[in-house]
């Protein structure tokens, strides 16, 4: 991963909106239904180029395709695999039994959208088929990096075995650990395609945080560590061989706006994300429920190999933070860190983790990076000692 020694990069962490009409062709897709496949490639085509472009447009140094090419940034799966059928019942998280006006509202805000509670389950030995899919997302994208050389580096997302396995369920294998490890081994087929092509790998594991009030709700809360440490180490198995240095992790407690009021603490798992084989560790901090975490850090600090990506811009609400409130947050992350130049500036969660479910409308979402970039910049003339740009 590239390093600055003279001022904060910035990054975000996957996901930014679709258009309605590339939407609408992701969803037909998911559900198996007829659509016109030079219509889709043509959408497609112009989506990336326009994620692409508002990105650069922006100033953010660490890029990605934007998850266009995914109806979900875990639901895509199975339209890769072999051995999922069905349905899961997907358990939802604990608040939104609690407060069924959040459900309500949702239903009212998203009524057209992926699936996400109903996705496939594992019916039968699962096999990553075709590594062909990758392999086409990673040529779009990165012919039109390089033709508009829009960064310096970049980065390309896939889910972690331990988030599929709790999305779409196990109907097949003796225990949740057994898929997990072979969720493992069969993604690893992804996750070494990524890093093959000279990407920065993410891993999206969600799981290691949100699960606490989803699949593993029953657990007290030393009992979801253990959980954790074995999702994590299912990670291990998938991106073995891959430099540490190429793979980025990503943790959140669920990107959705909600009460929040059951998320497990982060001193709690710190531990455990830090057995991760990865080279970043990219963490949500502008969550209100979650802001004063940086005092995690001090209990457990972070790894001498880790680089932090904070995220101090959040992702579901229509608020542009003020470029100085970023500027603000970077510190403390840089203070909490010890080393200005292992902080990387990035957001909350993505802007368009499912198709159809956007929280924050497009043009916020641009406004939200440059705000990031611009507080990104007040805060590295604050770091290096110099007048601000």
């Amino acid at each position: 991963m590239i390093a600055s020694r003279d001022r904060i990069l910035t990054t975000h962490v996957g996901s930014l909106p679709r258009n309605e009409t590339l939407s609408d062709l992701l969803i037909k897709r998911e559900a198996g239904e007829a659509y016109d496949q030079k219509v889709f490639d043509a959408e497609m085509a112009k989506a990336l180029r326009h994620v692409v472009a508002k990105q650069k447009e922006a100033g953010i140094d660490i890029g990605n395709d934007g998850e266009q090419q995914r109806v979900g940034f875990q639901t895509y799966v199975p339209q890769r695999m072999t051995g999922f059928a069905g349905a899961s019942k997907r358990r939802r998280g604990r608040e939104f039994d609690e407060f069924p006006e959040l459900v309500k509202m949702l239903l009212m805000r998203f009524p057209h959208q992926s699936k996400q509670q109903n996705a496939p389950e594992a019916q039968a030995e699962i096999h990553y088929t075709d590594t062909g899919p990758i392999n086409a997302e990673i040529k779009l994208f990165k012919d039109i990096v390089a033709e508009t050389k829009a960064f310096p580096e970049s980065f390309m997302t896939a889910a972690s075995p331990g988030i599929i396995s709790t999305t779409m369920y196990n109907a097949f294998y003796d225990s949740h650990e057994a898929y997990m490890m072979a969720l493992a081994r069969e993604m690893s087929k992804e996750y070494r395609a990524i890093a093959d092509a000279g990407l920065v790998l993410q891993i999206d594991a969600p799981d290691l945080a949100m699960d606490r009030v989803m699949f593993h709700r029953d657990l007290t809360d030393n009992e979801f560590v253990g959980a954790c440490e074995r999702h994590v180490a299912a990670i291990n198995a998938g991106i073995e061989g891959i430099p540490r240095d190429r793979v980025r992790l990503h943790v959140c407690w669920g990107n959705w706006e909600g009460p929040h009021l059951y998320d497990i603490a982060l001193e709690k798992i710190l531990p455990a994300l830090y057995q991760c084989n990865a080279g970043a560790l990219s963490i949500e901090f502008a969550n209100p429920r979650h802001q004063h975490e940086f005092a995690a850090f001090k209990t457990h600090k972070l790894p001498d190999h880790m680089i932090l990506m904070p995220g101090v811009v959040e992702t579901t609400s229509n608020f542009i933070e003020h470029p100085q409130t970023v500027a603000r947050r970077i510190e403390e992350a840089v203070a909490a860190v010890g080393d200005r130049e292992r902080v990387v500036a990035s957001t909350d969660c993505g802007f368009g983790t499912f198709t159809g479910r956007e929280w924050v409308i497009e043009p916020a979402v641009w406004l939200k990076l440059q705000s990031l970039r611009q507080g990104a910049d007040i805060a590295s003339a604050r770091l290096w000692g110099r007048a601000a740009a």
